[in-house]
């Protein structure tokens, strides 16, 4: 499981996961849960250039279409196929196996986003 305390978020419900120079970008559960089942997922290329607050990729649901922002400005090394394969894992897992893009990042990249109590305070309010 992973610790959604040590995450960061937007308030466009993404979360992100920094291991060294590298974060895990994906969207969060009750983002999940307002689009309803997840049935298509648009995602960057590996080495495109994303900037912060830019729409990057697209998810599809039975409900709506969403967009992806770059919470971060960075470069693409790597994007979740399994989820690109099989949406519903945005669903069923968005916080393990529905993880959407990872990025290279520069120090500092996640200064100004939320901590988990912001968060669950925008999502309550």
């Amino acid at each position: 499981m992973t610790d959604l305390n040590a995450l960061s978020y937007t308030d466009e419900h993404e979360w992100i996961a920094a291991d060294g120079d590298t974060v895990t970008i994906g969207i969060t559960d009750y983002a999940a849960d307002k689009l309803g089942d997840v049935v298509f997922v648009e995602l960057p290329a590996v080495g495109t250039e994303v900037t912060a607050g830019s729409v990057v990729g697209e998810i599809e649901s039975t409900k709506s279409v969403g967009e992806l922002y770059a919470p971060v400005t960075g470069t693409v090394v790597e994007i979740n196929d399994a989820a690109v394969d099989d949406p519903s894992l945005v669903n069923a897992e968005p916080f393990v196996g529905g993880w959407l893009i990872k990025v290279s990042v520069a120090a500092g990249a996640l200064d100004g986003l939320m901590d988990r109590d912001a968060y669950v305070a925008l999502t309550e309010g």
